[in-house]
């Protein structure tokens, strides 16, 4: 079962509803009795006993309390250049499991998709986001020009990089991921300087947003400390 996020609390007492309940009493199939997990955005990961269900909404009361601090150490946005909404959305669920902090949607020259669909990325990110167990949501930004997206921290993923991304990458940064073309000759020169590479190998754009973001989670120290996978 994943956790949750609650709707509101008062003292030991944990309110979660919407979407949230109706998955919990429908899919679910929770019970009186029952006991879910629970993340307070605080730093606490709550037992929560249900004292009742409905697709209304579900109510527990906390029965034990413990620290959790899954966020990773360093504070990654991941610029993923707009990708056919099914790959999009893939990698936007998997980066907020491994623990991107924001994203920065770009509209590269090569990129084929235009739909803007911010509830629906929303909506994505949050329900990675409690199936982690993770302490916040990630943002996600209204697509913007590769220029807008060249902060002083930033790095473009791309083969022909002279530096290795775990050479560069070892603390906060903005990652940009092209898209399945690859960045346009203007837009490596627009990111000269900037260029890293994870090796030879041509990644789709969802599996190289995906693998490198691993990496950074890893060399900056950054790895959750649950006890899951």
């Amino acid at each position: 079962m994943p956790y949750f996020f609650p709707t509101r609390r008062e003292g030991d007492l944990v309110v979660i509803g919407g979407a949230d309940a109706r998955h919990l009493a429908g899919p679910l199939r929770a019970r009186v009795g029952e006991r879910i997990s629970v993340v307070d955005p605080a730093g606490f990961l709550l037992s929560v006993q249900l004292s009742s269900v409905s697709s209304r909404e579900v109510v527990g009361t906390v029965v034990e309390t413990r620290p959790h601090d899954p966020e990773p150490r360093a504070k990654i946005a991941m610029g993923i250049s707009l990708l056919p909404a099914q790959q999009l959305e893939y990698a936007l669920s998997r980066c907020t499991e491994l623990g991107a902090y924001s994203f920065l949607l770009i509209r590269a020259d090569r990129s084929v998709s235009k739909a803007v669909k911010p509830e629906r990325w929303a909506a994505i990110c949050r329900e990675a986001a409690m199936l982690a167990g993770r302490l916040r949501i990630p943002s996600v930004s209204d697509p913007i020009p590769l220029r807008e997206a060249l902060s002083e921290d930033a790095l473009m993923l791309d083969r022909s990089g002279q530096s290795h991304l775990v050479d560069r990458a070892k603390g906060d940064c903005t990652l940009l991921i092209g898209p399945e073309g690859g960045w346009s000759p203007a837009e490596l020169e627009l990111g000269s300087g900037r260029l890293v590479t994870m090796g030879p190998r041509n990644l789709r754009a969802d599996t190289a947003a995906i693998a490198a973001l691993g990496v950074i989670v890893v060399s900056s120290a950054g790895t959750a400390h649950g006890s899951g996978p």
